[in-house]
């Protein structure tokens, strides 16, 4: 049992490498619980390298990473219990696309708990009201649209009443409108479920308005970490660079200058 005042997620000092090379170095953050984070970078920032050591995907070279005051095991049997609190929204939604609508949200259930059936179909039923779409039950994902389709996706996430939800670029694809949606969602269930959330994303105006606070990762660290007034407001080039879409600045553009800055 965690006090009531520890963070959801805690970085301290964070390295992280890929391939030989450091990714991500002195990342420390945390993330209260009930709020809702998101992180922001350009593409190609490191965005997913920290979503996946949240996950527990890629331990840190140095730092502690910590969910809920524990630090993020690196034993199969260990992360695979901790795994089970934490809910993930993939960025191509990772819907299997021979089983329906329905089954596909059960997934989570039938691999996880011993849950009877009758069972089953009535948490499937919440979940996907939750997120409206409980008519589309029996429709396979080549029948949805690309909305619909993240919405799904975000129901299973939810499957398993996970505390802490973790958002891949939730609105990669999606129009206007359908954005508006998944982001009003996020929103809502995070208040209603009494949810953390954090969101790995570069859709800066479509994601602050919701937000608690906001990272901002470029050239391999973290170089802002506030509010969203505050992010709104700072003076920092890069970050006005970053929020602004100027081509030029101290994020390079060109992936082999960014190597050699970071």
């Amino acid at each position: 049992m965690t006090s009531s005042d520890t963070p959801a997620v805690r970085l301290s000092d964070v390295r992280l490498d890929r391939g030989g090379r450091t990714i991500l170095r002195d990342i420390a953050f945390a993330a209260p619980a009930g709020s809702i984070t998101a992180i922001l970078g350009p593409s190609g920032s490191g965005k997913s390298t920290l979503l996946a050591a949240l996950t527990g995907e890629l331990p840190p070279v140095s730092g502690a990473v910590e969910v809920f005051g524990q630090p993020v095991p690196q034993r199969s049997r260990a992360l695979l219990e901790m795994r089970k609190s934490v809910g993930v929204l993939l960025q191509g939604n990772g819907l299997l696309t021979d089983l329906s609508v329905a089954d596909n949200v059960a997934l989570p259930l039938r691999t996880h708990t011993k849950l009877t059936d009758a069972l089953i179909r009535r948490i499937v039923e919440f979940k996907l009201n939750a997120v409206g779409l409980r008519a589309a039950a029996d429709l396979y994902p080549r029948e949805l649209s690309g909305g619909m389709a993240r919405r799904v996706a975000l129901a299973r996430a939810l499957a398993l009443d996970p505390p802490l939800m973790l958002y891949d670029e939730p609105l990669t694809g999606l129009d206007p409108i359908a954005s508006g949606v998944i982001m009003s969602l996020i929103q809502r269930l995070n208040a209603t479920l009494g949810l953390t959330s954090i969101i790995v994303t570069h859709h800066v105006h479509e994601t602050l308005p919701i937000a608690d606070q906001a990272v901002v990762i470029a050239n391999g660290s973290l170089v802002f970490a506030g509010t969203p007034t505050e992010l709104e407001n700072t003076a920092d080039p890069l970050v006005r660079q970053f929020l602004r879409g100027e081509p030029d600045g101290p994020i390079a553009f060109d992936t082999a200058k960014r190597t050699e800055a970071a």
